[in-house]
């Protein structure tokens, strides 16, 4: 186990979100399911590009929030696309600036490399229309960052 884990409190789908999300992920395996007293599914531990995670079913008084959310650094356009379609599907919802609300309402950040690349450009002009570009998108679109930068 990892000296730091994401402890993730959900009320009685921990399972079922684990292996959503191990499914979506490419570099992604379940490490371990634990039945509680009950014999109901109780924690898991997963991981998802190398980064461990631990679920726990714990009962609804705590929901998540935008105020914790997970960055996905993606390669381009492509990845971006596929995240962001697999993510929202079912009771997800898009938000601004790249964010995602899974079905689970865990929130996502899908951020393509040519994000933070474009944004830090020496030209603050440059920098500022990609600003405000990404500022009226909901998923990213890196087509449209370019366009901003190179106008």
């Amino acid at each position: 186990m990892k000296k730091i884990t994401p402890f993730l409190w959900f009320d009685d789908q921990a399972e079922q979100a684990m292996r959503f999300y191990v499914s979506i992920f490419e570099n992604s395996k379940v490490l371990e399911v634990t039945p509680g007293p009950d014999g109901k599914m109780m924690a898991v531990r997963f991981e998802l590009e190398g980064q461990e995670f631990t679920g726990f079913n714990a009962g609804p008084e705590f929901k998540f929030s935008e105020a914790i959310s997970f960055y996905v650094n993606c390669k381009d356009q492509a990845e971006v696309d596929d995240l962001w379609a697999k993510l929202s599907a079912g009771a997800g919802a898009e938000s601004s600036c790249g964010w995602v609300k899974d079905r689970f309402g865990l929130w996502w950040q899908i951020i393509p490399e040519a994000l933070p690349r474009l944004m830090g450009d020496k030209d603050p002009i440059k920098a500022k229309r990609v600003v405000d570009a990404m500022l009226k998108m909901k998923k990213i679109v890196v087509a449209d960052l370019e366009r901003a930068y190179a106008a």
